[in-house]
């Protein structure tokens, strides 16, 4: 070892120099290279197995071989072979630095840390009072971080002697806010873009005031594990999160007017995509005794509530949620050069832009055929839904257009660049479980679909369509009579067999006979767009002023018992004006569904009529007779009538 030190020192120094930089930077390029390619799990397993064997051949080659010529004093060829290992080791660091940042954007898409905010707010015209009079709202559920868990933070931080008092749900809140039962009310600060979709909050931006704000950086709440793996047939909720800022770093609850369910298999290529429409009323997971709802009003309780709800109406385990601001959706359509769309027939509207702006310049107009979209007027196409003759419904449906465009879309990207750009920008705009490693694994998926067949495969996307039926009933949570939509069993189950055939939980059914006709254009078919004659549900109407005769009659034919609750001359409500047998109250809410009811007591009017008669003797004395005994008898009768009228 000292003699072949002493021969290295008789080198020329800066040869020498060289030749030792050179494999210190070699040395330090693979390692880090190593450590990237750890990264790339399941990944070209083979090519980066050869890869590093290569370079680890080619560094033990130069280490050696380049040594021999710096003793033999070839110092021209040192410096060549020092330069091309140079060369080597840049491209190395180069892969490894984008390997890295690829990893950590996809790192990013899942939120670990997530800022909750919670606000005390009141209405314009309250004034804060720190004392027992100041009455706030809190909800009661102890694991809800911004309506329970920050608000006793902030109580106890600001040192507020106010009165608490619990709520089940949001919407109590609010109401007792409004009328004035309430002083104030711990609630998320996305209050406005949540509910002013509502017709009784439809201004409450306008409306209420922030009198405390209270933000804390905590672990994501919502993070929901899972045992699934990306290589075989798995599910995705999408959430469309419809916020005025960008981003999705910070609360838990959201809007949820959007929810998409997406079964997938990666050996098929084959995916079937369900658009829940916003209105349906189901059972709520999170609300008390599972109370049924309008689903997107489970988002006011966070993503697993969502989950958990849509998990109760497919019965299909929901492996990955992607949640996703709409601003997002504008960064990634524009990062892939936008998407292709076939408008459907009689569309014509226009919509604001991303930023909610109604200006004339602004605004972003849609017509029916194919054109090629941007970020902001797929982001309009995607939202609109308020001059559509089919509402929401249709609105989903122009959704599932435009994840199938993007899908088609992603297949087109050409370098390393195309992929950077959609990941930063969809990055700050999603929120998933899905692991790093796992997002990693849709590499195959990719590389088929990029590569596969002639130009590409294509995902086979299977529409849905639930089939229902609108009726506007009281919804206890809500509470107040609203629009939901009703949907038909047999619509869902055959969505339901769809998503399982793709998961291939289930066989599908063979199809054995096919028509058509040339001279009608073949239409795919969506499963679950049928007309079914099943019975609709039906709700209690008022029956303030019907007769009790009538009502009998209604709930009768419905198998609902009736109690009569008599109110008469001195007890409240009684009116002298109306009819006897007319009814001026009931026990049921108006809206309540009939199947759920047994009984109903009515409040009925009993009159009670004074009548005066006048009884003489038939024979009366004549003009001068004694009248001492002749008497005439004024008798009061009571008598009570009741109506007997039937509408």
């Amino acid at each position: 070892m000292k003699i072949l030190l002493k021969k290295i020192k008789k080198t020329k120094l800066s040869v020498r120099l060289i030749y030792f930089f050179t494999l210190i930077a070699f040395l330090f390029s693979y390692i880090y290279l190593f450590k990237s390619l750890i990264l790339l799990n399941n990944i070209e397993t083979k090519l980066r197995i050869i890869v590093l064997c290569v370079l680890l051949i080619l560094l033990i080659v130069y280490a050696f071989i380049d040594l021999l010529l710096l003793l033999t004093k070839k110092n021209k060829t040192v410096v060549v072979t020092s330069f091309i290992v140079v060369l080597v080791s840049a491209i190395s660091i180069i892969g490894s630095l984008a390997i890295n940042k690829a990893y950590v954007l996809l790192s990013s898409l899942n939120k670990e840390k997530i800022l909750y905010t919670t606000n005390l707010i009141s209405l314009n015209n309250t004034e804060f009072l720190n004392n027992a009079s100041y009455k706030v709202g809190i909800i009661n559920n102890e694991t809800d971080v911004e309506g329970n868990v920050l608000a006793y933070e902030l109580i106890k931080k600001e040192d507020l002697k106010v009165t608490v008092e619990k709520y089940d749900t949001y919407f109590e809140m609010l109401e007792r806010l409004y009328n004035g039962s309430l002083n104030g009310i711990f609630i998320t600060n996305n209050y406005e873009v949540m509910y002013e979709g509502y017709e009784a909050y439809q201004n409450i931006g306008n409306e209420v005031k922030v009198v405390y704000e209270y933000s804390k950086e905590m672990e994501n709440q919502d993070t929901i594990q899972n045992s699934a793996s990306v290589k075989d047939p798995f599910t995705v909720l999408i959430m469309g999160v419809d916020s005025k800022k960008d981003g999705l770093n910070a609360n838990a609850s959201f809007n949820g007017d959007t929810l998409m369910l997406i079964s997938f298999n990666p050996h098929t290529l084959s995916a079937t995509v369900f658009s829940i429409p916003r209105d349906t009323y189901v059972p709520i997971a999170c609300l008390k005794n599972n109370d049924s709802s309008k689903i997107n009003s489970s988002a006011a309780y966070g993503t697993k509530c969502v989950i958990d709800t849509v998990q109760n109406l497919t019965d299909i385990k929901i492996d990955y949620y992607v949640k996703i601001n709409f601003k997002g959706v504008v960064d990634l359509v524009n990062a892939l050069g936008g998407i292709d769309v076939t408008v459907p027939d009689g569309i014509n509207f226009c919509e604001q832009n991303s930023d909610r702006s109604h200006k004339a310049q602004d605004l972003q107009c849609i017509k029916s055929g194919y054109q090629h979209m941007d970020g902001e007027k797929a982001l309009a196409f995607a939202r609109h839904r308020k001059t559509l003759p089919a509402g929401d419904f249709q609105r989903v449906q122009h959704q599932q257009l435009v994840v199938e465009a993007i899908a088609n879309s992603a297949k087109n990207l050409k370098n390393i660049n195309d992929f950077y750009s959609i990941l930063d920008a969809i990055s700050k705009n999603i929120d998933t479980n899905m692991t790093t490693s796992e997002m990693m694994n849709l590499y195959n998926v990719g590389k088929q679909v990029v590569f596969g067949g002639n130009n590409g495969s294509m995902i086979n996307i299977q529409k849905t369509y639930l089939t229902g039926y609108d009726l506007t009933m009281y919804v206890n949570n809500l509470r107040s009579n609203v629009y939901t939509f009703q949907y038909y069993e047999q619509s869902l189950e055959e969505i339901k067999d769809a998503l399982k055939i793709t998961l291939e939980k289930k066989e599908p059914t063979v199809i054995k006979t096919f028509n058509f006709s040339v001279n009608e254009p073949y239409k795919v078919p969506i499963i679950g767009k049928k007309y079914y004659t099943v019975q609709r549900n039906e709700v209690i109407p008022s029956f303030t002023g019907k007769t009790s005769s009538y009502v009998k009659s209604w709930c009768e034919s419905r198998n609902i018992t009736v109690y009569e609750n008599f109110i008469t001359e001195g007890m409240a409500g009684f009116n002298s004006e109306l009819a006897s047998g007319t009814v001026i109250g009931q026990s049921v809410q108006k809206g309540k569904l009939v199947k759920n009811t047994n009984s109903i007591t009515i409040n009925v009017i009993k009159q009670t009529i004074k009548e005066t008669t006048t009884t003489t003797r038939p024979n009366a004395p004549s003009e001068g007779e004694d009248t001492t005994n002749t008497t005439t008898e004024s008798t009061t009768k009571e008598i009570t009538t009741e109506s007997t009228n039937i509408e």
